[in-house]
Formats: C-alpha cells, sequence, structure tokens
C-alpha cells in the first residue's frame, strides 16, 4: 500500500508528467542520396536531394509521438532553414521556449547516404550556437523535467560555456540525459568530468561508448555481451544512481540501472535510410520513461520505434505510438509462430510499470 506521501507524488506527476526538453542544436538536414563518396578533387552526380528539419528535432518528434510533453530549449535562427524547423516542431506540438535569433539562420548539416544507408556528414555552423544562461533558463526546467545534453554542445566553446553554467542551476531532481555523439570522447578531460558529474542518463552507441572507456582507460568485462559490458563499465563513471544505454543497431541495446545490466535485443531491418535512427531511440526512449514505463521496457519500445525509422527516408520519420505498438505485436506473432508449441510454455501476469 503506498504512504501518503507517494501518493501524493504520483499525483502530482500524473497532474505535471515530465517534460523531454532538449538544449541542443536543432539543424536543417539536406539529404543527398549517392552511389558511393566522391573521389578526393572529384565530382559527383546525386540520386537524389531533400530538406529535413533533424539535429534535436529528430529526438524530440520521437518523443511527442510516442506522447509525451516536449519543448525546445535550443536557439533557432530567421531564415527559410529557421522557418523549417519551426515547422516541422509546431506539426507535433512542440513548443520553442527561446526567442528567435533575429541576426542570422539555421545551419545545416549535409548528409550523404549511400545505397547501404551509411551517412557522411558536414556540418554549418548558424544561429542554433547562438544560446545563452537567459535563453535557456527560459525552459523554466522543473523537478523530474527530463534534459537533453548533446556533446556537440560541448565541443564548441560558444554553446558549452553558458550550458554549462545554466545545468549549475537546474533542480537536484531534474534528470540531465547525455547523448554524446561522436565528439564527447575527444574532449578535454575537465569538460568531460564536469558533464559527466551532472549526467543521471548515459545513451550512446556502441562506438561512442568504446571511445569515452578507452579514452579514460576503462576496460570492461570480456566476459559477456561488448554493450551489455560497456553499460555496467560506464555507470560508475556518472552521477550517482545514473542509468546507462549503449545502443547496437540493429542487435538492440543494453541498459544498466539499479546495479543490473540487461541486454534487449533489436529488430532487425532491411534498412532505407539510417539517418536520425539513433536520435527516434532516444526520443522513444524518453517518452517511455516520462510515462512511467521501466527502463528495459522503454529500451524495447525505443528498439521498435527506431527499427521502423530505419525502414523511412528522412529524420523526421518516427513512428507513432500506435505504430509502434502494432509493430511489437506483429513482431511478436512472428516469434509465437516461429515457435514450437511445447516449448512455448505459460506468460507470467504483466504487472503495471514503474517510473525506474
Amino acid at each position: 500500500m503506498r504512504s501518503r506521501a507517494e501518493t501524493d507524488d504520483r499525483l502530482a506527476r500524473d497532474a505535471h508528467p515530465p517534460r523531454v526538453i532538449h538544449t541542443g542544436q536543432a539543424l536543417v538536414d539536406l539529404v543527398i542520396e549517392v552511389k558511393d563518396l566522391p573521389v578526393r578533387g572529384q565530382n559527383l552526380m546525386a540520386d537524389s536531394v531533400a530538406e529535413y528539419a533533424g539535429g534535436s528535432v529528430t529526438v524530440l518528434l520521437a518523443a511527442a509521438r510516442l506522447g509525451a510533453q516536449c519543448l525546445h530549449a535550443g536557439a533557432i535562427g530567421t531564415g527559410p532553414y529557421g522557418d523549417l524547423i519551426r515547422e516541422a516542431l509546431d506539426a507535433d506540438g512542440i513548443a520553442a521556449s527561446a526567442p528567435p535569433v533575429t541576426t542570422q539562420d539555421t545551419g545545416v548539416c549535409v548528409v550523404l547516404v549511400e545505397p547501404t544507408a551509411e551517412r557522411t556528414f558536414v556540418t554549418t555552423l548558424g544561429a542554433e550556437r547562438e544560446i545563452t544562461v537567459d535563453s535557456l533558463a527560459s525552459a523554466d526546467v522543473q523537478p523530474d523535467d527530463l534534459v537533453c545534453v548533446t556533446g556537440y554542445s560541448l565541443a564548441v566553446a560558444q554553446t558549452r560555456d553558458p550550458l554549462l553554467e545554466w545545468m549549475a542551476s537546474l533542480p537536484e531532481a531534474a534528470v540531465v540525459i547525455l547523448d554524446p555523439g561522436a565528439a564527447f570522447a575527444a574532449l578535454p578531460a575537465e569538460v568531460r568530468g564536469t558533464m559527466l558529474a551532472r549526467t543521471d542518463v548515459w545513451t550512446s552507441n556502441a562506438e561512442e561508448a568504446t571511445d569515452l572507456l578507452a579514452a579514460l582507460g576503462v576496460s570492461p568485462e570480456a566476459s559477456e555481451r561488448e554493450i551489455v559490458a560497456q553499460a555496467r563499465a560506464l555507470a560508475p563513471l556518472m552521477r550517482a544512481g545514473a542509468v546507462t544505454i549503449v545502443r547496437d543497431g540493429a542487435e538492440g541495446c543494453a541498459v544498466h540501472a539499479h546495479g543490473e545490466a540487461t541486454y534487449v535485443p533489436g529488430f532487425p531491418q532491411t534498412p532505407v535510410d539510417t539517418n536520425g535512427a539513433g536520435d527516434t531511440h532516444t526520443g522513444a526512449l524518453l517518452a517511455g520513461i516520462a510515462g512511467g514505463s521501466t527502463w528495459a521496457d522503454a529500451c524495447r519500445h525505443a528498439n521498435a520505434a527506431a527499427a521502423i525509422k530505419v525502414t523511412r527516408r528522412g529524420p523526421t520519420t518516427a513512428p507513432t505510438a500506435a505504430e509502434v505498438e502494432e509493430f511489437l505485436r506483429a513482431s511478436e506473432s512472428l516469434i509465437e509462430s516461429m515457435t514450437p508449441r511445447s516449448s512455448r510454455g505459460s506468460r507470467p501476469t504483466p504487472t503495471s510499470p514503474n517510473r525506474t
């Protein structure tokens, strides 16, 4: 039976559910499909080109489509690219807390996509880097809000310095999520240490986890699945009680929470475009946690959302909650149809998920 305090906390959370707030760069992805990367100094004819809202927008769209209340706290420029970002956020009911940057437009990320769905990036800097302590404070972060930080914000002094200063003022109970990106492991040790000391949730791909552990001279246990060992090895590097998630594409992910590391299988697909798959995974994961799911269940839904995403072109094609549930039902039915009846056994009775 719940205590009065626990009941009051539950009612307060139901009245004001945690928001997913992203502080990172909202960029326009200029996605160019090519048969191969051009030889240095040479020209290559593209198969197609398209513009999408990307970067932090991809995380927020995924979270919103899976039921989370979302807010963009970063900077958005004035011009055609800034307009594209605002239109994408508005379409899914996502607000932007900071006033527009009037002096320049949002930057672009050129994404070269090969037939294998492998991607190569070139990013420009624009209005998305024009954050200040005051602009970030417009998010009015509350206890239990989920605050997303990207390692790319820490790689440039223009965004790193106001971000770290603002983070020091966050409520103690605000949950800080670090998506390190490829940039994080190579950052100065002081910057890495400051960020990790305030990180409650780490979510990265296996390569990013490998890079940080190598930079810190930490060797994961070799006796278990690599991403499980990485998630376990990363946890002590963060704030006390931190949760760590390590993704490995179609193989799924591992999550370390409450002292236990769990492997959550993925859903292999034939990919069309992997651009935005990791961000979709992060957004879906956080939507689950904001909604009260366990970490393992949130990871399972995030794996499904990312699996659907790679079958669609563009970073803004995250599925809805209904599409994820249908995908999971279909996947479960397929597994059951392939399992001999004698080995199926009985299923446990499901329990109500708790936010853990």
